[in-house]
């Protein structure tokens, strides 16, 4: 595992030296900032939750044009852009158009607009409005804003990395945590690095004890993300050195009773599976909505928004009617079309828009919140660490380590990728593809990566629908593939979601006129050399296919069908789950050549490699939902559970869940990459919200 010397330490081969709960060797003195000559209270307000900002539109500026962008991408740009051919676009709005009419064409809506004056302040117009009247104006992806958390430092083109140092994840800046003078189990508890801005997040035990490995010397700010039940509790300028005993974390409680008041700052905090558990509804209207609302985004993203029933009606048509982008697409159903979820289209866009409307419509007011309890005991020992990226608004899909200890990550939404250092934390960034050579037309982004044998570092340009290699060695691309499916030139391409076995074969699956094949592709020439027919299956999110390229497997975009295919005999096993929408997504194979999908119905999905039977897992909390399950070397399954905030930690012999809390409210994970050359494993993902996270499991 290659580590930083300015942030979390590298895992060491022998774990147990440092035991969580031992004492403290040497005598200690608690430590505080030295400006601070006594305990300040908790802090009123944590300006360090992501959460927060993004609750509220704040995460790339608090107001002005920049902020303008921010509400322009989310509430404008899917209808507005060049690309959508839908409504006007902005960029020259002229004097004719006055800053009064444009401010009440934004707050009343029209007839396919819908009426942003319930969930838009006029503080939020005026800056909406800034952006509009700028030289930016208008969003379509090229250039990303910049990220006003990092501080890491940019380069573009190669670069080499040092040589990582491997140290334990213990034995660093340790301290207690208490409310009301007792020990808090399961708080986080975090250090963020004021020179390069990582977060180091760790654990309370059941002591209330939580320990950090041993980060670089220097000025940090500590803070309990996600305090929850607790008032926010942020300490800025602790200088850390080594090991040494912190002052005692004393937390408040925020309500007297178990329930906490629905303020801003706590419904910024809430998981998705926190808001339909507080959230009034028919079991009906709660499922239909996870099926059709839980593939892209968290559900903060819907529930910080307030509107009247016609213009949730609106953006759920939006939503269900597009294909692969909502900017694309605007089917017209008919009562017979059927949806994502399985019903109707007509009629889930009618249960979706009233139950949102009485759910967060314009006179609706939150009731005391109940909350999901802290994890406890093996769920405490983890290290968490998280990477500030140099751009926002990126839409972040997949991640993909390679032999030097480096992370690439893709970016969906923008032509920029990215390839992070996690012992400096400073991020090298490339232009996929190189401008003179993007596809007119396209929406700019990337969807699958992928390192190969020889260093080549591959991507899926989803929209552009290319297969594209980049050699970091000279900076540049060095292969690309057109694999643009006739008739289809805006949804995602033939490959979004390639596979690659060891012998540097490309997988992926075609569907249309008729014909329902696996394909093999040549990755030096671009040339397919084999294809695989199908009998049933209608089409597949993913590939995954076994590192020597004998099996491949895959499961559909919606429905409940998985298939296994043997690329020896051309022999396909193609079955059918046994719940119905269990949307089989993106997943792994497993060492027994198992395969494990994660399903958008809210579960683990295995395909036994042998019995070719499937079977179903679901975790410990109601409403989560999985984009991916990846398999270790050991056969644990690791997947990110979208609504819960948890990354999980599921063991198929004992059926055991260990869920990690992750510092943020989401576990947007759509592909995690696992390095098994460590022991435990060292497990990595992009959060769609913009930042790379690390989870270092101590045993």
């Amino acid at each position: 595992m290659h580590v930083s010397n300015m942030s979390v330490i590298g895992l060491a081969a022998m774990l147990g030296v440092a035991i969580w709960g031992a004492s403290p060797v040497g005598p200690m003195a608690p430590v505080r900032a030295a400006t601070q000559a006594t305990p300040e209270p908790p802090a009123t307000r944590d300006p360090y939750q992501r959460s927060a900002d993004h609750f509220v539109f704040k995460a790339t500026a608090k107001s002005g044009p920049q902020r303008g962008e921010e509400l322009y991408f989310y509430k404008c740009w899917f209808c507005h852009s060049e690309l959508a051919d839908r409504a006007p676009v902005l960029t020259d709005l002229g004097p004719a158009m006055t800053d009064q009419a444009l401010a009440e064409k934004i707050r009343q809506g029209g007839p396919g607009m819908p009426a942003y004056r319930l969930t838009l302040s006029e503080a939020d117009i005026a800056d909406l409005l800034s952006y509009l009247r700028s030289a930016r104006c208008c969003w379509e992806g090229e250039e990303p804003p910049p990220q006003p958390r990092y501080r890491a430092g940019t380069r573009t083109g190669s670069q080499q990395s040092a040589s990582p140092t491997r140290r334990t994840l213990q034995g660093g800046a340790w301290g207690l945590v208490r409310a009301k003078g007792n020990p808090v189990e399961g708080v986080g508890v975090q250090l963020i690095s004021a020179q390069t801005a990582i977060r180091t997040t760790v654990y309370s035990n059941e002591e209330g004890r939580f320990e950090f490995p041993v980060l670089a010397a220097g000025s940090y700010t500590l803070r309990v993300p996600r305090p929850m039940e607790f008032k926010p509790y942020v300490e800025e300028s602790i200088q850390i050195d080594g090991r040494m005993q912190l002052e005692n974390i004393l937390l408040e409680h925020i309500s007297d009773t178990y329930l906490l008041p629905p303020t801003p700052g706590v419904l910024a905090q809430l998981t998705g599976a926190e808001w339909l558990l507080n959230l009034p509804g028919t079991g009906e209207e709660k499922r239909v909505f996870g099926l059709a609302c839980n593939y892209c985004h968290s559900y903060q993203q819907i529930f910080r928004n307030r509107y009247d029933e016609r213009s949730w009606k609106l953006i759920v048509q939006r939503m269900l009617r597009s294909s692969s982008s909502t900017l694309f697409g605007n089917r017209v159903p008919t009562p017979e079309t059927l949806d994502r979820t399985g019903r109707p289209m007509l009629e889930t866009e009618a249960l979706l828009a009233n139950w949102l409307a009485r759910v967060s419509g314009p006179e609706v007011e939150y009731a005391p919140l109940h909350y999901l309890p802290r994890e406890r005991g093996r769920s405490t020992r983890v290290v968490v660490t998280e990477y500030e990226l140099p751009r926002e608004l990126l839409a972040t899909h997949d991640v993909h380590g390679d032999t030097e200890g480096n992370i690439w990550y893709t970016a969906h939404r923008s032509p920029y990728v990215g390839v992070l250092d996690p012992r400096t934390g400073s991020v090298t960034e490339y232009r996929i593809p190189a401008k003179a050579d993007a596809t007119a037309g396209a929406l700019p982004g990337t969807h699958r990566v992928w390192v190969d044998q020889e260093g080549l570092v591959w991507f899926s340009e989803g929209w552009a629908q290319h297969l594209t290699a980049l050699d970091p060695r000279v900076g540049r691309v060095v292969r690309r593939f057109d694999r643009r499916n006739p008739g289809r030139r805006r949804v995602l391409g033939r490959g979004s979601n390639f596979a690659m076995d060891s012998a540097g074969y490309v997988y992926h699956t075609f569907f249309g006129r008729g014909v329902r094949v696996v394909t093999k592709t040549d990755s030096e020439t671009g040339e397919e050399v084999q294809q695989f027919p199908l009998d049933r299956l209608p089409g597949t999110y993913d590939n995954i296919v076994t590192p020597d390229g004998r099996f491949w497997a895959g499961g559909t975009f919606t429905g409940n069908m998985v298939a296994l295919l043997d690329t020896q005999t051309g022999e396909a096993w193609e079955v059918e789950t046994p719940t119905r929408q269990s949307n089989p997504a993106r997943g792994g194979f497993d060492p027994h050549g198992n395969a494990w999908l994660g399903g958008r119905g809210g579960m683990l999905i295995k395909l036994d490699g042998k019995t070719h039977r499937v079977s179903e897992h679901y975790p410990p909390i109601a409403y989560d939902t999985f984009y991916e399950a990846m398999p270790d070397k050991n056969g644990e399954v690791w997947a990110g559970g979208m609504q819960s905030g948890r990354f999980w930690r599921f063991d198929p012999t004992t059926e055991r869940w260990t869920g990690y809390m992750m510092p943020e409210p989401y576990a947007h994970d759509r592909r995690t990459w696992i390095d098994n050359s460590t022991d435990p494993v060292t497990v990595w993902y992009v959060d769609h919200n913009g930042y790379v996270v690390r989870i270092q499991p101590l045993d």
